[in-house]
C-alpha cells in the first residue's frame, strides 16, 4: 500500500505546466464539479462520484477549513489522502492513506492541479480536488499504478501538519558528542556536520541525545516526521540527507512508520525518544542495512553508519 502512494506523489509533470491551461466552459465540467465528500477530518472520506464522464474542468473545493497555518510555497505537508481513477462511466479506489498511516505529500508535487488546490491552505483542511488529465498525470498517465492517459483523478487530502525545508529539533541542547563518538556541530536551525574520530565503531547500537524535545515519546505504529543525514563511518562521507543540498536544494523532510519501516537500529533507538529531539544513531551492521549492504549508497556489510535524526513530529496510526 505505501509503495503505491509513493509512486503516486512522485513529480511527473513540471508546475510549468499550468502555463497555457484554461478551464473549460461549466458545462463540460459539471460532472467534475458534482462530486461530493462526506465523513469528518481524520476518518476515511465518504466520496460520490457521479455514473457518467468526466469533464475537462479542474474542480477544487475545500470541505472543511482548516484553523492552522497556512502552507507556505516549499512546504511539505504531512497529511491523509485518498486517491480515485475516474475512467469513462466508472470509478475505483486507487489507495489510501486513511486506512494505513499518514504521509509526507512532498513540495514539488509535480501535478499542476494538485499545487494549485493546496496551494495556500491552512493545515486542519480537508480539500477535494479533480484533476483531468492535464492537470494531473497528463498524457503518459502512471502506468505503474494503473492510471491511463485519458484517467481523471480525484483526490481527497486530510492536511495535517505542513514543514519547511528547514525544519529542525527545537529541544534543548544537551550534547555535541564527540570523544570515542563522532562530534556534532551546526545550529539548532540548520543540517547538522558530523566529524567521525579516527578510531574503531563501537560494536553495539549507540543513542545519544544532542537536542531534547519537549514531545512526546514515539512509539511503534507511528507515523514520524524526520530530517536526516547520514554518514558512513568507514568512509566519513554522507551517504543520504534530507536537508537542502548540492543534490537536492529544496530539501524535505520525509515520514516512515516506527517498527517496521526502516533498518532495525532505528526501531530500537528511536522508541520514546521525544518528539523535538536531535539524536544520533550509531548503527552497527547487524542494526543496519546487514550482509546484504546497500550498493546504491556505497554501504558494505561490513559498515557501521551514523545517523543524526530531528524528529519534527509524530502521528500516531490512523483508526
Amino acid at each position: 500500500m505505501r509503495r503505491v502512494a509513493a509512486a503516486l506523489i512522485v513529480p511527473l509533470i513540471a508546475a510549468g505546466a499550468l502555463a497555457g491551461c484554461g478551464s473549460s466552459s461549466s458545462s463540460s465540467g459539471s460532472a467534475n464539479v458534482s462530486v461530493g465528500v462526506s465523513g469528518k477530518f481524520g476518518k476515511a472520506p465518504d466520496v460520490q462520484i457521479p455514473s457518467k464522464k468526466a469533464g475537462e474542468q479542474l474542480a477544487i473545493k475545500t470541505e472543511i477549513q482548516g484553523s492552522g497555518p497556512a502552507i507556505k510555497s516549499g512546504d511539505a505537508v504531512l497529511g491523509n489522502f485518498a486517491i480515485y481513477v475516474w475512467s469513462g462511466t466508472t470509478h475505483k479506489l486507487l489507495d489510501s492513506t486513511f486506512t494505513s498511516s499518514p504521509q509526507v505529500l512532498p513540495a514539488q508535487l509535480g501535478l499542476p492541479g494538485l499545487v494549485r488546490a493546496l496551494r495556500g491552505q491552512r493545515t486542519g483542511s480537508r480539500v477535494l480536488a479533480v484533476l483531468p488529465p492535464k492537470y494531473g498525470y497528463g498524457t503518459q498517465g502512471n502506468s505503474q499504478v494503473g492510471i491511463s492517459p485519458t484517467d481523471t483523478t480525484v483526490w481527497v487530502v486530510d492536511l495535517i501538519r505542513a514543514f519547511s525545508p528547514t525544519a529542525a529539533a527545537s529541544g534543548t541542547h544537551v550534547s555535541s558528542g564527540g570523544g570515542s563518538l563522532p562530534a556534532v556541530s551546526g545550529a539548532s536551525a540548520g543540517a547538522p556536520a558530523i566529524t567521525i574520530p579516527q578510531a574503531a565503531p563501537p560494536s553495539t547500537l549507540i543513542v545519544k541525545t544532542l537536542i531534547k524535545g519537549t514531545g512526546p515519546g514515539l512509539a511503534d505504529g507511528q507515523t514520524v516526521v524526520a530530517q536526516v543525514v547520514g554518514m558512513n563511518w568507514r568512509t566519513k562521507k554522507v551517504f543520504y540527507t534530507t536537508w537542502p543540498s548540492a543534490a537536492s536544494p529544496t530539501g524535505e523532510p520525509f515520514s516512515f512508520v516506527l517498527g517496521g519501516q526502516v533498518i532495525p537500529g532505528w526501531n530500537k533507538g528511536l522508541v520514546g525518544i521525544p518528539a523535538g529531539s536531535r539524536v544520533m544513531l550509531i548503527v552497527p551492521p547487524a542494526d543496519g542495512y546487514g550482509k546484504a549492504g546497500d550498493a546504491s549508497a556505497g554501504i558494505k556489510a561490513t559498515d557501521t553508519l551514523v545517523f543524526v535524526v530531528d524528529i519534527l513530529d509524530s502521528v500516531a496510526k490512523t483508526a
